[in-house]
C-alpha cells in the first residue's frame, strides 16, 4: 500500500475497531517520521508501520540500458525518452539505519516486513523497543524462516494480492499458493499467529480466513476507494473499470512481481522480451513513464495495484468499511 496508505486512513480505520497502517517502504526517515507523527496526532491506538526488506539491488547498466531502449516506443508516443540512467529508488530496510533509529525511538505498537526478514540486530533492536513484528510470507519455507529469526505473526499472502508479491527471492520458483490454502498450511505447520492476506473483500472472506484458524484478515485493494486514501483519479477509476475484472502479475513496471489492473502498462509489459533491471531500478523507469503519460491525460501506465477481488471494492469512508465488514461478519 507504499503511495496509497495515510496516516488518515490508518487513523479511521483505528476508529472503527481494526488495526490501522502505514506504508514507509517508499518514505525517507523524514517523510516516515512525518508519516508516523501525523497518525498519532490522529489516534491514539496502536497502529502497523510497514517497511521492505528487499535484497539490496546489483547495478547492471547494460540491462539497464536495454530496457530504457525497449520502453522507447512508449516515452515517444508522448514525445519524450526514457530516462539515461536509472537508480534504485527505494532503499532496503536492510540497510537503512536511519530508518532503523527512527522506529527505536518512536516505538510503534506493530511493525511489518515485506520482501524478506531484516538481520538479528535489527529484529532485536525493535523487540527491545517493544514492536510486534509481522512478515509477509507466500511459502512455508519462508514462514519458517521467520519463525527461526522471532518473528511474532505471519502474514500469508496468497498469490490473489495485490501488490507486490512477498516472496523473498523473486527469481526463485514459485508455487503460488492461494490464500486458503497457505493459511491453512502455515497453521498447521508453524506455531505463530497467521494473519490472511489476498483477495479478501468483505465480511465473508474475513469469516472464512477466520474459520481456516487465522487469528485476523488483512485487506488492502478493499481500501484504495476510500476518500482516505491516496490514490488519484486515474487508479479509482481503473479499480471501478474494466481492468479490475483483468489483474495481472507483472514485473515490468518494478522489477518485482506485482498484481496490478490490466492497464497499457501491463499490456506493454507482456510484449517486452528484454530481461526487467531489478527491483526498484526498473521502477525508476516505471515511474518515468507513468510521470510523462498522465501530463498528456493518460492514467494507463500506473502502478494501479490490486488484488483478484477488485470487482468487489466498495467507494465508501473507510471507517465505514470497517462498520460494514464486521456487520457482515455478524450476518
Amino acid at each position: 500500500m507504499a503511495g496509497v496508505s495515510t496516516p488518515a486512513m490508518a487513523a479511521a480505520v483505528n476508529a472503527a475497531g481494526g488495526l490501522g497502517a502505514i506504508a514507509l517502504g517508499a518514505s525517507d526517515p523524514s517523510a516516515a517520521a512525518r508519516m508516523i507523527a501525523e497518525t498519532r496526532e490522529r489516534t491514539d491506538r496502536p497502529f502497523n508501520v510497514n517497511l521492505f526488506v528487499h535484497a539490496p539491488p546489483k547495478p547492471d547498466p547494460v540491462r539497464e540500458a536495454a530496457w530504457c531502449a525497449a520502453l522507447c516506443p512508449a516515452f515517444a508516443a508522448f514525445d519524450t525518452e526514457p530516462p539515461r540512467g536509472l537508480r534504485a529508488i527505494y532503499p532496503s530496510f536492510a540497510q537503512d539505519d536511519a530508518m532503523l533509529a527512527l522506529l527505536v525511538a518512536a516505538k510503534p505498537a506493530v511493525v511489518s516486513f515485506h520482501f524478506g526478514l531484516p538481520d538479528a540486530a535489527r529484529i532485536a533492536a525493535l523487540k527491545m523497543a517493544g514492536c510486534l513484528l509481522l512478515a509477509s510470507v507466500t511459502s512455508l519455507a519462508e514462514a519458517q524462516a521467520a519463525e527461526r529469526v522471532g518473528i511474532d505473526a505471519l502474514v500469508a499472502q496468497g498469490y490473489e494480492a495485490g501488490g507486490h508479491r512477498g516472496v523473498f527471492d523473486p527469481d526463485a520458483a514459485d508455487d503460488r499458493l492461494g490464500t486458503l490454502a497457505l493459511t491453512r498450511l502455515l497453521i498447521l505447520r508453524t506455531r505463530l499467529p497467521v494473519i490472511a492476506a489476498g483477495g479478501i473483500m468483505d465480511g465473508a472472506g474475513v469469516s472464512a480466513a477466520l474459520a481456516l484458524g487465522a487469528v485476523a484478515a488483512q485487506l488492502g485493494t478493499a481500501f484504495i476507494a476510500c476518500p482516505e486514501s491516496a490514490a488519484d483519479e486515474s487508479y479509482r477509476a481503473a479499480l471501478m473499470g474494466e481492468g479490475a475484472a483483468h489483474t495481472v502479475m507483472t514485473r515490468a513496471i518494478s522489477g518485482r512481481p506485482a498484481r496490478c489492473l490490466s492497464n497499457r502498462f501491463t499490456a506493454l509489459g507482456e510484449t517486452l522480451t528484454e530481461a526487467v533491471p531489478e527491483y526498484p531500478i526498473a521502477y525508476d523507469a516505471g515511474k518515468a513513464l507513468n510521470a510523462v503519460a498522465e501530463a498528456r491525460g493518460d492514467g494507463g501506465y500506473g502502478a494501479q495495484w490490486a488484488g483478484q477481488g477488485a470487482r468487489l471494492a466498495r467507494v465508501m469512508p473507510a471507517a465505514a468499511l470497517v462498520r460494514t465488514i464486521a456487520a457482515e461478519m455478524r450476518g
